[in-house]
């Protein structure tokens, strides 16, 4: 059996490069674990489930998916209509949040807690945004597919390794920031920011559909 190709740091390096400048952005999936680790709600498994579904993105994009999603339109146009409708409505979730003071006290908790909830609502975040598939399966699969073989692994792995660390590091780092936030008015501007934030990339899903 053949042995496996030896991993490249300099490949690896322009992988980790370009997946965090893709993932270090403000988005959905970002406001989201950062309101979790300032929260102290489950931010570890926050983090862990947006890096392994992107763990799993890349790789898809490395063994061709992107190409399959080019040439079908329609499966990026229904990931649309969903990610819209379901960013849409958590908008209005920080929106209502701002509104009542018991809902941003950090000490009572108001970030997801459940496990089981934790998990479906970080999954939301990070699947039905059909822009992370443009960012991981399209682009950087597209990127990963110009080297030889024997160098995706190195590419795909510093890709992965910049989403684990941003992931982490966002969710851990935010508690650092509870000073600030533990006057109402800060998670006020918080939710009102998130909120402001979600709605305007669900206005751009609902724009993208429109052309």
């Amino acid at each position: 059996m053949a042995d496996l190709a030896p991993l490249s740091f300099d490949i690896a390096l322009r992988g980790f490069g370009l997946g965090a400048s893709l993932i270090i952005a403000i988005g959905a999936q970002n406001a989201f674990v950062l309101r979790q680790g300032l929260q102290g709600a489950a931010p570890l498994l926050t983090a862990l489930v947006c890096a392994l579904c992107d763990a799993v993105l890349i790789s898809a994009g490395l063994l061709g998916a992107g190409a399959l999603i080019n040439a079908h339109p329609g499966l990026a146009r229904w990931a649309a209509i969903f990610g819209a409708l379901f960013l849409a409505a958590y908008g209005l979730r920080s929106f209502k949040a701002a509104l009542h003071p018991g809902a941003i006290d950090a000490a009572s908790g108001g970030g997801v807690t459940d496990w089981r909830k934790v998990v479906l609502t970080t999954l939301g975040f990070s699947l039905l945004n059909p822009h992370v598939y443009l960012d991981t399966v399209v682009l950087l699969g597209s990127i990963g597919a110009q080297f030889p073989a024997a160098q995706r692994f190195s590419f795909g792995l510093g890709a992965v390794c910049a989403s684990f660390v941003w992931f982490f590091a966002l969710a851990l780092g935010a508690r650092k920031l509870a000073p600030l936030f533990s006057r109402p008015v800060s998670w006020r501007v918080l939710d009102v920011l998130i909120g402001l934030t979600m709605w305007a990339l669900a206005g751009s899903l609902v724009a993208s559909l429109l052309h």
